[in-house]
C-alpha cells in the first residue's frame, strides 16, 4: 500500500482500498488528534470514518458496531476501551457561535475527535490532520490528500 506525506495524495479506486488505508491510518491516531474530514457529499467521508472505527474495534476484540454519519444529532460518541471518540458532521451547522456552543474542543486530549464538514472551523485545533477526499476523473474513483500526519 502507498504511504502519504504531508503533501501526497493516495487514489482510492475501490471501497476495499478505503478500508485498508482506514487500517492504516488507525495504527497512527492517538488521544488528542483531531481530524478534518473534508470532500463534497458522497466521496467517501463517512465511508473511511466506519473502517476506522471498525477497526479500533476489532483490534480491542470488540463487537463491530454501525458507523453512521451524525447528520441530524451532529455528534456520534464511541467508547472503545480507554479511547473515547467523537464523530462530529457539522453539514447542517450554519454559523460559528453553533459551533463555539458544541464545545467541540473542550477536553480533547482525551479522546480522538473525527469533523466531518469542518470548513466553518476558525482558529483550527492543535494536533490536526486533515484529509481531503475528492473525485478523480469520473465520480467512481476518488483520492484523499493527507495533511498533518505522514504513513
Amino acid at each position: 500500500m502507498p504511504t502519504a506525506t504531508k503533501s501526497d495524495f493516495i487514489r482510492l479506486p475501490s471501497e476495499k482500498k478505503t478500508e485498508e488505508l482506514a487500517k492504516k491510518f488507525t495504527k497512527k491516531l492517538k488521544l488528542g488528534h483531531v481530524v478534518f474530514f473534508i470532500g463534497e457529499m458522497g466521496v467517501g467521508k463517512t465511508t473511511f470514518i466506519k473502517y476506522l472505527i471498525n477497526n479500533f474495534q476489532k483490534k480491542n476484540k470488540l463487537k463491530i458496531t454501525e458507523v453512521t454519519s451524525p447528520t441530524f444529532n451532529l455528534l456520534n460518541e464511541y467508547k472503545i476501551k480507554e479511547i473515547k471518540i467523537n464523530h462530529y458532521d457539522l453539514f447542517r451547522v450554519k454559523s460559528l457561535d453553533e459551533i463555539h456552543n458544541l464545545g467541540l474542543f473542550d477536553d480533547i486530549s482525551n479522546a480522538i475527535t473525527l469533523i466531518e464538514w469542518p470548513q466553518k472551523i476558525k482558529p483550527k485545533p492543535k494536533n490536526l490532520i486533515e484529509l481531503n477526499f475528492e473525485y478523480e476523473n469520473d465520480y467512481k474513483k476518488r483520492i484523499v490528500k493527507i495533511k498533518g500526519l505522514n504513513l
